[in-house]
């Protein structure tokens, strides 16, 4: 694989999105920012650079990629839109949702963005600059996190470099993303919904704002990005539902369990998912052993939880 100076470009500085285009055209990765975590991004339509992408992260080739589009026509060229569908796009498109959806059979989406699924994860980002840089490709792009596989994902331009310095040759800097965490998955099949993977968008939430229930999804199937058992792990072993620590540990609180750093204080949910991964990456870097404090599973809280669970499952190279 190629070696790249990496260059990192203010999303606010004169010709950002052009340069984005022009090395996404030329079938190169771009760091982008979104909502949630830091994507990295590759012309969705191009086998060889969707490619690029399975090498740079080190990501198995049975995990699927999330195709961002620019608006709902966009998606409607690459997957079949039901009336069910369409209205989860009509309540939370652009946002933290993405939809997975069967691949129409004129898709000209790149082969391993689905990695042998008859089925597509489409989303439209709630970034501006992003939407503008896929519209002006003309082109959905693929994008999953830009970390190396099975990391901490990145919510800022400096966790993007430090994991992928060299093997790209642009990352676009927006600051720290608001979310911190990535989008919630729902797949949609025969008029039924089913939670692939949490995020912010609760199933409650969704379950209430379109009146029928949000099913679990069978856990021994790869159906979605995000699903592997170890995932969003730092380099310390980590211990959960801690309330005290133990000799050797460092203390992630949470309300009232102080502990040495915490994601939230007073509590809160929405301020411990933007925390979650800057937290750990923090703590990993002064520890090799990790404790986090109980985090209620309800509502994003059982977004949180599923990242900790991840980040605590034994590693393969373990």
């Amino acid at each position: 694989m190629a070696t790249f100076k990496t260059q990192v470009v203010s999303e606010t500085e004169n010709g950002a999105v052009s340069l984005a285009v022009q090395h996404l055209a030329a079938g190169n990765l771009v760091a982008i920012p979104t909502e949630t975590v830091y994507g990295l991004a590759a012309d969705a339509t191009e086998y060889a650079a969707v490619q690029q992408i399975y090498k740079a992260k080190g990501r198995p080739s049975f995990n699927p990629l999330i195709c961002h589009v620019a608006d709902v026509a966009m998606a409607k060229k690459i997957v079949t839109v039901s009336a069910l569908a369409s209205r989860l796009m009509e309540i939370y498109w652009p946002g933290p949702l993405t939809l997975v959806l069967p691949a129409r059979p004129d898709s000209p989406i790149a082969a391993p963005v689905s990695a042998g699924l008859d089925t597509l994860a489409v989303r439209c980002p709630n970034k501006g600059i992003t939407r503008e840089i896929i519209r002006k490709l003309e082109k959905p792009i693929a994008a999953p996190s830009a970390n190396p596989s099975g990391k901490l994902s990145p919510t800022s331009a400096a966790d993007v470099l430090a994991g992928l310095d060299g093997k790209l040759p642009l990352i676009i800097d927006a600051g720290d993303a608001p979310e911190g965490i990535e989008s919630t998955i729902i797949g949609v099949k025969n008029d039924k919904l089913y939670l692939l993977r949490p995020g912010t968008i609760t199933a409650d939430e969704i379950a209430e704002r379109l009146g029928q229930p949000v099913l679990d999804r069978n856990e021994d199937e790869i159906s979605a990005p995000g699903q592997l058992l170890s995932h969003y792990a730092p380099e310390a072993s980590v211990r959960l539902n801690a309330t005290e620590k133990r000799d050797g540990e460092l203390l992630i609180g949470f309300g009232d369990i102080k502990g040495d750093i915490s994601l939230s204080a007073s509590g809160d949910l929405s301020e411990a998912a933007h925390n979650l991964f800057k937290t750990i990456r923090n703590a990993d870097k002064t520890s090799t052993r990790i404790a986090v404090a109980p985090v209620p599973n309800e509502g994003i809280g059982i977004a949180i939880n599923d990242r900790l669970k991840r980040a605590a499952a034994p590693r393969k190279d373990a």
